[in-house]
């Protein structure tokens, strides 16, 4: 072991020996643990320490002496950059090993509640352009990799559209191809950088807050339908001719776009749900299909984004729920009524609530399009909503379907739902470890009967979880 001018360690010949959380990996040494990014179970490395701590540290691979047999070729040459999709280099079956083994954890040492034994998680068939979303942003300061700086060349170009960089908020990473979506989301998102380029236009400034070009969002449906929607910054009637003459170009360029969209934003930040959308060309909607229901899917909807695997998710939860056509089903943070649509023809009715006013309305008319007349749909923060009076006027649910968002379910929420005492509760999570916690919440009245991890977003850490819960 030898020190660098940091005085930090350079540890050399360890075994990496599991994976760990936030898609890194763990060494373990005499004093404690090291987490490492980019590398798999089995490598034998030399490893840079970046951050020590008293019982742990963090570091970087610096040289690979052995390379696992677990290892897969990354299929992206911004792998190791970019920093979204950690676990390219480890073989497929192998995460979803490693996330099964996650949702195991979690439920076993935070739930701390009795399980039965758990499904075999369900992998993604398409493990390569499974999004039907990506975001990039544009920047007039473009990341450099350790490699350019190195080289210590003089760069003209600064501007970048692409990725933010984690912990440099203002940077982004310029991406040429990106592999998580069909390819016309790369041959958009070049052309847009030649012709901006071409045509002097300013990138945007996140410190100063200026520029015309602030970010793009793209989505496609199963249908073949594409939407595009650029956010500009428009200050004066010269950057307003030429948002309009990019966007001509862009309408005529790529004919396949059917709902071309734009966002004037002047915010310090790019969420624009409280911004005015503009149509430019076609529609300002796709229609995603899911068996025989259509969903209509707006610049500002929620739609799971892998769109095959949630076919399989939600299958999943409506058959935990064992509808029969009597039931009242209670959808809890349904978003734009996906689930309460996709479970409505098994159930007697079927009651969404969602924060988001706009998404009750996409679930209005999702019920509207489909012909389903047996659902009803809340706008409101969930812990206003839900509560004893919620109830008497609608009946008490004998299923609850919840898919609350990472942080999990408010404790009133939780308390509302042991008050109303459904037969099964079906819970769907993007996050066992607050998942976990509401289990041991509702342990006391049900019982977990069913476990179905679900890998929504390959090459990820992410993980997906199904559980049904039965009236004690």
């Amino acid at each position: 072991m030898t020190k660098n001018k940091k005085q930090l360690p350079l540890i050399e010949k360890v075994e990496i020996t599991a994976v760990a959380a936030e898609g890194k990996s763990i060494a373990r040494l005499d004093d404690g643990v090291v987490f490492v990014p980019y590398v798999v179970p089995g490598d034998v490395v030399d490893l840079q320490v970046k951050k020590k701590k008293s019982n742990y540290m963090e570091a970087v691979c610096v040289k690979i002496h052995k390379y696992s047999d677990l290892r897969a070729t990354p299929f992206c040459h911004h792998f190791g950059v970019c920093g979204g999709c950690k676990w390219q280099c480890l073989k497929y079956e192998e995460q979803l090993r490693a996330k099964q083994q996650q949702v195991y954890d979690n439920l076993t040492r935070i739930g701390k509640i009795e399980l039965p034994e758990f499904m075999p998680i369900l992998g993604s068939r398409k493990t390569k352009e499974y999004r039907n979303k990506l975001e990039f942003g544009f920047s007039n300061k473009r990341w450099l990799t350790e490699e350019e700086v190195r080289q210590d060349v003089n760069y003209d170009v600064k501007d970048a559209v692409g990725f933010h960089i984690t912990g440099a908020y203002d940077k982004i990473l310029d991406i040429e191809d990106c592999g998580l979506m069909d390819n016309l989301q790369n041959r958009i998102r070049n052309e847009i950088r030649r012709y901006a380029l071409e045509k002097g236009l300013v990138f945007y400034d996140l410190r100063e807050n200026r520029g015309l070009l602030r970010s793009m969002m793209m989505r496609n449906s199963n249908t073949g339908e594409f939407m595009l929607l650029i956010q500009f910054r428009i200050e004066t009637e010269q950057e307003r001719e030429q948002a309009m003459q990019f966007l001509e170009h862009l309408s005529i360029t790529f004919p396949e776009v059917t709902s071309l969209l734009y966002v004037d934003n002047h915010k310090a930040n790019d969420t624009f749900a409280d911004q005015k959308v503009h149509c430019y060309k076609g529609t300002d909607y796709i229609y995603e299909t899911m068996e025989d229901l259509k969903f209509k899917v707006g610049p500002k909807s929620f739609y799971q984004t892998n769109t095959e695997q949630a076919y399989e998710l939600y299958s999943i939860a409506r058959s935990f729920a064992a509808l029969t056509g009597k039931e009242l089903v209670y959808d809890l943070y349904t978003g734009t009524g996906t689930i309460a649509n996709f479970v409505a023809k098994q159930a007697r009715q079927v009651i969404g609530i969602e924060y988001v006013p706009e998404a009750i309305e996409d679930a209005k008319v999702n019920s509207e399009i489909n012909g389903i007349s047996n659902t009803l749909f809340y706008a409101g923060d969930m812990k206003d909503v839900l509560n004893s009076d919620f109830i008497s006027e609608h009946g008490r649910p004998d299923v609850i379907i919840t898919d609350p968002p990472r942080a999990g379910m408010h404790q009133s929420v939780i308390d509302v739902m042991l008050m109303a005492a459904p037969e099964r509760i079906v819970y769907v999570s993007c996050n066992p470890a607050t998942q976990a916690r509401d289990l041991q919440a509702l342990d006391a009245e049900y019982k977990v009967a069913a476990v179905q991890p679900v890998d929504m977003f390959p090459h990820t850490q992410h993980v997906e979880n199904v559980v049904l819960l039965k009236k004690r």
